[in-house]
């Protein structure tokens, strides 16, 4: 709660305000019942002289002209009343318009605090964590915390600055009969007690199965194609089925303890009012005490026990938003193993030197995925990584542009240490055009520049024209502006692949990345980007990964891998001639046979 807290201090000057708004609106709130007192008192039955504050009420009626008659008297009272009611009314709009604008703001703050957080955490994150789990964290969790901020924390403060004026009204009409009305106190403290104790695991539950409800539909309809082309409905069902019986399950814990609270609330309630009535009834016989005094009591008992039920409801709504808080800040606290340095090196120009120098890493523990790997790629120079799947390829460059970072070893861009440079810097330098490739839901230009503004339209154009993406585009009924669906769909994986081609060109990077960008390319389609491949590549540093070995015999060197070493380096020429594992793997890409264990059997 104290972290939390911190999210309001920006928004001080509307706590202040609602502060003083709660402050001023709980004595007009609770002007009725003396008002409604003086007017049985003083008009209806006028048993005994006025004093104190009825007294003061009677002089102010008699000078503004309303003492002529118990009707003028009565019709007084009324006007004070109904004032009080409206100027309650407004005070409380402005209470609660205050109090919304503040959860507004300050969800906003945190749905961006999360987001630039997710952002900022290494792709291991990604790896063990749901996506439907994490938009849970950033829809239903914050909105959960708004609960809090609007309907919790201010309006405690107004409960209880409401219990204080009533209970001083209580003593100062009658101390016997206020120290009746809170008999009933202790019961109603044991109740909410009892119900904050047994509630708090079951919202804490809610929230769990929240996010496995949103894990499980997310991941299902992304692959809806997947279900339906194996058959899988039905089992999905059971499966869902099973997940959202669960979270029925959750819910009805946290209903039965509503639906026990609540009613016991009100049970106290109406055994106070009665005590009220029995104990009063018989003052009011015996002469001590007013029927005005009694039936102002038990408005006051009613206004009484309506904020202690109130907080102890917020208190439903603390334990939801403590469930969602425990979440979120696991969620920001997860530690950003990936960040800039504090001190970056300063490299002026990226030259696209790339050194691996005794390279160890694991995704897992000690389960080494590559093993003592070292090797350099001078600046210009194409390499090409080949090796059957497994091998350490694709980590080769996730560990180039620290998506994940080295246990052992160093990875080097122009002899500096990757750990060291800015990250914006470093990823900067790259352009990569992936295997599987991400197309957001914008229009195709923007898929293209990203979002970077420095990209104009023409350099999107002349992108597009030199990787053959123009072609397919302008034949879109919008060209350019066409709108995609989600991930591309509608398009072919070529010609997202096409896209991607267009974007790597259009960033002009220092360093380019293929991998395995033509694996699901047509032939067709990948004779018309073979010249526009050759031309992306001029100039520039070039990491190409690739199981056709066609796609690669013109590079400059070849750096096969097996089991995360590096076993053979060399020209296309140079390791055929070695008759070694890249012979193997050109022989068996030729007769596209099963090449994992021909290579096992050889390699051992």
């Amino acid at each position: 709660m104290r972290r939390l807290l911190n999210y309001l201090w920006p928004y001080k000057h509307y706590v202040i305000a609602a502060l003083a708004l709660t402050m001023l609106g709980g004595p007009l709130v609770v002007a009725g019942p003396p008002l409604v007192k003086a007017a049985v008192d003083l008009y209806l039955l006028p048993e005994h002289a006025p004093q104190g504050y009825t007294l003061l009420l009677k002089q102010a009626a008699d000078s503004l002209g309303f003492g002529g008659s118990p009707a003028s008297g009565i019709a007084f009272i009324a006007l004070l009343l109904m004032v009080a009611n409206l100027a309650a009314m407004f005070v409380l709009y402005a209470e609660g318009f205050l109090l919304q604008r503040m959860g507004q703001h300050i969800m906003f703050d945190l749905r961006n605090e999360i987001f630039a957080h997710l952002q900022a955490l290494p792709v291991q994150f990604y790896d063990r964590n749901p996506v439907g789990e994490l938009m849970a964290r950033l829809t239903s969790d914050v909105e959960a915390l708004n609960e809090l901020f609007t309907s919790v924390v201010i309006a405690f403060f107004g409960d209880m600055a409401m219990l204080l004026y009533i209970v001083f009204w209580m003593f100062l009409l009658d101390w016997r009969l206020a120290l009746v009305s809170l008999l009933m106190l202790p019961a109603l403290v044991a109740a909410t007690t009892w119900f904050r104790l047994r509630s708090r695991n079951a919202f804490r539950s809610v929230r769990t199965n929240v996010a496995r409800v949103s894990t499980f539909l997310q991941e299902r309809l992304t692959g809806m194609s997947v279900v339906q082309l194996f058959n899988r409905e039905e089992n999905e069902l059971r499966e869902f089925k099973s997940i959202n019986r669960d979270f029925r399950k959750a819910n009805l814990d946290a209903v039965f303890y509503n639906a026990v609270f609540f009613p016991a609330v009100d049970i106290i309630v109406a055994a106070g009012i009665a005590l009220i009535i029995w104990y009063g009834g018989g003052q009011v016989l015996a002469g001590v005490v007013t029927l005005g005094t009694i039936i102002a009591f038990l408005q006051m008992a009613e206004m009484l026990y309506e904020p202690i039920g109130d907080m102890s409801e917020r208190y439903n709504l603390l334990q939801s938003a403590m469930s969602a808080s425990e979440r979120i800040f696991e969620l920001l606290d997860e530690p950003l193993t990936t960040m800039t340095p504090v001190k970056p090196a300063q490299i002026e120009t990226v030259q696209g030197q790339i050194e691996f120098r005794n390279v160890w890493f694991a995704y897992d523990d000690e389960d080494w995925v590559l093993k003592d790997v070292s090797f350099v790629v001078q600046p210009g120079e194409s390499v090409a990584f080949v090796g059957y799947t497994g091998a350490g390829k694709t980590t080769i460059t996730n560990l180039l542009l620290r998506f994940y970072d080295v246990q052992r070893g160093q990875v080097l861009l122009d002899g500096v240490d990757v750990r060291e440079i800015e990250l914006n810097k470093l990823r900067s330098s790259f352009s990569i055009v992936p295997q599987d490739v991400f197309l957001f839901s914008e229009d195709i230009a923007t898929n293209i520049r990203l979002g970077n503004h420095t990209i104009d339209d023409e350099r999107v154009r002349e992108s597009a024209q030199q990787v053959n993406a123009a072609g397919f585009i302008n034949k879109l009924s919008d060209g350019y502006s066409t709108e995609l669906n989600e991930r591309g769909a509608g398009i072919s994986v070529g010609q997202k692949q096409l896209i991607s081609f267009a974007r790597a060109l259009a960033f002009d990077p220092r360093i380019l990345i293929l991998d395995e960008a033509t694996s699901s390319i047509d032939t067709e389609t990948e004779v018309l980007i073979h010249d526009a491949v050759k031309r992306l590549m001029a100039g520039r540093t070039s990491l190409v990964i690739a199981h056709r070995l066609s796609t690669v015999q013109d590079v400059d060197k070849i750096i096969v891998l097996h089991k995360g070493e590096v076993r053979e380096s060399g020209t296309h020429q140079e390791l055929l001639r070695q008759r070694g594992l890249y012979w193997l793997l050109n022989q068996l890409s030729s007769y596209q046979t099963d090449h994992e264990e021909l290579v096992e059997s050889v390699s051992a």
